[in-house]
């Protein structure tokens, strides 16, 4: 239920002809609740007048947008429309101080000096044509601070004697200006025109300042120019996907990530790294994979999603200075020697979040993992084992480990051979695990429309096309009758994988 002053906030921004009129009559401390109401409702021309009157030195979208009661505007409803008409606020601004600095250093209010912009949601499932992807939000902020940049250079050429100061230096020279910060994806479509805007530097009235970075489908050469462009200070995150680097460019790409001190997360999945073809360079390149890896030394999280290290994770890991957090290690042809070093090493009793998605966990697997399940018990969070061959028994037998993570709270399981009977069986099992808020299952075997001859590879895909729908809905009740009848309709049960890819090791 919104509050009075929010409703009233509502019908002053509705009347946008008077807008800033009405702005110049009130206080500061009624900004942040007319921004709320007018990103809500996408009031445009709103924004552009609060943004262009912005009395504080700070915008924050987590801040004014992220929490409203038990919901995230950010989440509800990131409207391409309303980012694009703050974004090309900033850029008004900027211009008017830059053509005239005197009267624009005096106007009212017009104090933002920090625009932050991180969290933007990029679920486009979710999205709708409406939204604003994290790729346009780049593109559409690179453009900005190009366009400023230009502007500067034109009024500087201009360089007329009003805008001469005392010491007879351009006013336009003086530090005014915003810092943008923002979650930054790119790839071979957005790379020349990200490359120029971080290339306009510190000296540009809008500068571009990443949090997260995200690349795909770039090249080595691409990847190193971008790295070496973005300000080190505040990178947490560094995500290179999709962009087949191989071993050899990993090992040429991670020097330039010791820049980034304050980098708690690097993800590499897909980066087309396979040990078991063994070339002359292939330990040498581990070596020199492990050794940079070992000079982040704020690493938390490491994601290696679909390289095959067979053999090789001790090689790897050894050199990391302080214990993981979250590791992903989907299909990577995991060997049973691999998780005995993982249980016992320093990584084990400090994961809250692992995924060990798409391994075979017949027998000789599936000892390592209970015990490295026994090892992790005490922090594990986030627990992902889709598409690992789990049957009714193998995961009754590793149930009782399973049971002592007694803070999980995520457990994701699609795409194993489970039937109904030991859905049910996992439910009930899992009730003693009072964290537990969200169970990602398989659709039951038995709900299929067709019997599969063997249980499935982690190549075999079961989608819903051949799930008898009347069959699996009804399950679906079932599971969700238990948990209300156990106290537990807090709990979600869904064999959606759209709501499991919301999770995030930040949100932990």
């Amino acid at each position: 239920m919104h509050s009075l002053v929010f409703l009233c906030a509502r019908r002053l921004v509705s009347y946008c002809p008077g807008a800033r009129r009405a702005l110049d009559l009130l206080p500061a401390e009624l900004y942040p609740v007319l921004f709320q109401a007018a990103f809500l409702d996408g009031r445009t021309l709103a924004l552009r007048d609060l943004v262009g009157t912005w009395p504080f030195p700070v915008l924050s979208f987590q801040r004014l947008l992220g929490h409203r009661g038990r919901h995230s505007l950010l989440e509800e409803k990131p409207s391409k429309l309303c980012i694009q008409a703050i974004i090309l606020a900033v850029v008004a601004h900027l211009r008017r101080v830059l053509e005239e600095p005197c009267r624009g250093a005096s106007e009212r209010r017009c104090r933002l000096r920090v625009l932050d912009m991180t969290g933007l949601q990029d679920d486009d499932a979710d999205r709708g044509p409406e939204g604003m992807s994290l790729w346009s939000g780049t593109v559409a902020l690179a453009k900005a601070c190009i366009e400023v940049s230009k502007h500067q250079s034109e009024c500087l050429k201009r360089g007329s004697k009003r805008r001469k100061g005392p010491s007879g230096t351009s006013a336009a020279l003086q530090p005014v200006g915003v810092e943008v910060r923002a979650d930054l994806f790119v790839n071979g479509t957005s790379y020349g025109v990200l490359r120029d805007a971080l290339q306009t530097g510190a000296a540009s009235p809008l500068r571009l300042k990443c949090r997260d970075f995200h690349a795909e489908e770039l090249s080595v050469a691409g990847t190193v120019s971008l790295l070496e462009s973005l300000e080190p200070a505040g990178v947490r995150r560094v995500d290179l996907r999709f962009n087949n680097l191989g071993l050899g460019g990993l090992c040429a790409v991670l020097p330039h990530l010791a820049r980034f001190t304050d980098l708690l997360s690097l993800r590499l999945p897909y980066s087309n790294v396979d040990v078991r073809r063994l070339t002359a360079g292939t330990d040498a390149g581990l070596r020199c994979l492990a050794t940079q890896l070992g000079r982040l030394p704020c690493l938390k999280e490491l994601n290696l999603g679909s390289s095959r290290l067979s053999g090789k994770l001790r090689q790897l890991l050894s050199d990391l200075q302080a214990p993981l957090e979250s590791l992903e290690l989907a299909f990577c042809y995991l060997l049973p020697g691999d998780l005995a070093f993982l249980s016992q090493s320093l990584h084990a009793p400090m994961l809250r979040k692992l995924d060990l998605s798409g391994h075979d966990f017949s027998e000789n697997l599936l000892q390592p993992l209970r015990h490295l399940l026994e090892e992790t018990s005490a922090s594990l969070l986030h627990l992902d084992l889709m598409e690992c061959r789990l049957t009714d028994a193998r995961l009754e037998a590793l149930l009782p480990a399973l049971c002592r993570c007694s803070h999980l709270r995520c457990l994701g399981l699609f795409g194993n051979p489970l039937s109904t009977p030991g859905l049910k069986t996992l439910l009930r099992k899992t009730l003693v695990l009072p964290d537990l808020r969200l169970v990602v299952y398989p659709y039951p075997v038995d709900c299929y429309i067709w019997e599969p001859p063997r249980p499935p590879s982690a190549s075999d895909h079961f989608f819903e096309d051949v799930v008898d729908e009347e069959r699996f809905a009804t399950v679906n009740a079932e599971l969700c009758r238990m948990l209300v009848s156990s106290g537990r309709a807090d709990a979600v049960w869904t064999a959606s994988l759209c709501r499991h890819g919301a999770l995030d090791y930040f949100a932990l």
